[in-house]
């Protein structure tokens, strides 16, 4: 029997480990994926923690309901190793990405399409086994995209990090239409926020990021300006420049980065927000009246937003965001290097 190699998690704030099982045989509609490459995300670092940060030290545990060891990732591509008798349409060795936020199927938030917010969901790499491995059990061919002519190392990070910037930038077209959007931070989600933007978007956007050479990357992928929001005479430039933003999106979730989006919306304004670092926010009630602002939150994204976002990439619309590719082997290496702020752009896994 074919083996499964896995990078596991087998403690909370512990380093990941090899194991190896059999691997599963597909029943029903399952399939078998043999991955070829995982994206390395920063809500795996959540993962593993075993919790996300809140506000005043407390914590959202998300230890519950996950059985150890078990296998972060979900920006997963591959190709189809094999498949139970009633996965219909599917061809052994075709190329395929993986939609991780997979959901109950019975729910409202499933019977709406949004699988992604299903409360009691099969996310892979979040409640079911992921990407981190050579191989991950899929329960519908539905989940599979076609992702010719791309490179397997894109077609993943598209599951997540394109996805959840797509999605976020999606809610802000009409305002976007008015001038440049901001995108705060230039992580890997924020860099492929950038390419997104300047594909659907009438305006080069504007970014900011406390780290130089993210900025530097962000200028060199077509950003028409950056800024550096740690500088206390930054609101002041971008409001001479601009008059004020009326869409922005937080990539961060901090603090200090919500507070410097929705500080730069003008009157009308929408701020969405997709970063989970954590922190408090307020605000006078009075500004949003006042104001007109929005602020909105979105977590991932639904399948048939996953669709629209793989079409725009197979149409040559999304210029792939910095990748670097390291072995399987490497995972925890990768994972440290994200939690240190020492990656611009994506960390991709080769299994």
């Amino acid at each position: 029997m074919t083996q499964l190699r896995r990078l596991s998690l087998t403690a909370y704030e512990a380093p990941l480990c090899e194991t190896i099982v059999d691997c599963p045989a597909p029943q029903g509609s399952e399939v078998l994926v043999r991955i070829e490459r995982c994206g390395v995300c920063h809500s795996d670092l959540h993962m593993q923690d075993g919790y996300f940060l809140l506000a005043d030290n407390k914590r959202l545990d998300v230890r519950a309901g996950r059985t150890l060891p078990f296998t972060l990732g979900h920006e997963i591509a591959g190709s189809v190793e094999s498949a139970g008798p009633e996965a219909k349409g599917i061809t052994p060795g075709a190329k395929v990405a993986v939609y991780p936020w997979i959901g109950c199927g019975t729910c409202a938030a499933c019977r709406a399409g949004e699988e992604n917010l299903c409360s009691t969901n099969r996310h892979l790499g979040v409640s079911a086994d992921g990407g981190f491995a050579t191989h991950v059990l899929v329960p519908h061919p539905r989940y599979l995209i076609d992702y010719s002519p791309l490179s397997a190392s894109f077609a993943g990070a598209l599951m997540c990090s394109g996805l959840t910037a797509y999605a976020a930038l999606k809610r802000l077209r009409e305002h976007a239409a008015r001038g440049p959007a901001l995108l705060v931070g230039m992580g890997g989600v924020g860099m492929m926020g950038l390419a997104i933007a300047r594909a659907i978007f009438p305006h080069a956007p504007i970014v900011a990021d406390i780290d130089p050479g993210k900025r530097e990357a962000a200028l060199n992928a077509g950003a028409a300006a950056a800024y550096d929001p740690a500088d206390p005479d930054t609101r002041k430039a971008l409001y001479k420049a601009t008059g004020g933003v009326f869409a922005a999106v937080d990539f961060v979730g901090s603090e200090k980065s919500l507070a410097f989006a929705t500080g730069a919306l003008a009157k009308g304004g929408k701020a969405v927000i997709t970063g989970l670092l954590g922190g408090n926010f307020a605000t006078p009630v009075a500004m949003f009246p006042l104001k007109a602002m929005t602020i909105e939150g979105t977590l991932t994204g639904t399948l048939a937003e996953t669709s629209e976002v793989m079409a725009l990439a197979r149409a040559g619309k999304i210029a792939p965001p910095p990748i670097s590719e390291r072995p399987l082997a490497e995972a925890q290496s990768a994972l440290d290097d994200l939690r240190q702020g020492r990656v611009v752009g994506r960390v991709v896994l080769s299994a």
